[in-house]
């Protein structure tokens, strides 16, 4: 089957499952996607992901992450830059997530960066997507 938005189509299975309160979900994998589930890692919004590499595509394991209350620690994923309508922003309208609270994710020229090193290295690109 043929997706027309694939991190879009990431963003969703991660949603739907953190409120299925599931301990992980399975993605086809991609470059694009490797790095957005290493960022979800490196900001403590998963517990890992493991890539599992066949002939063809590949899939993507994220572990999600709860609270001692089985809250989950991820509340929101927002898809911004869309296949049909891309949002790039440049290093000095680089968009603040909750004040702060969360992140942006960033595609620039140098990889798929998040907000707050897209403002140290002065650099803009196209948003991703919004997680808090």
């Amino acid at each position: 089957m043929s997706v027309s938005d694939p991190i879009g189509d990431m963003l969703t299975r991660i949603r739907n499952a953190n409120k299925m309160c599931m301990d992980y979900v399975d993605i086809p994998a991609s470059k694009m996607k490797i790095a957005i589930a290493r960022i979800l890692k490196e900001e403590g919004f998963i517990k890992y992901y493991k890539v599992t590499r066949n002939n063809t595509q590949g899939t993507i394991r994220v572990f999600l992450k709860f609270g001692s209350e089985r809250e989950p620690v991820l509340n929101g994923l927002v898809r911004v830059s869309k296949p049909g309508l891309r949002k790039y922003v440049s290093k000095d309208d680089i968009p603040h997530v909750l004040g702060g609270l969360g992140i942006s994710v960033i595609s620039t020229s140098q990889g798929i960066l998040t907000d707050r090193e897209c403002r140290r290295k002065k650099i803009g690109g196209e948003v991703i997507c919004n997680i808090w």
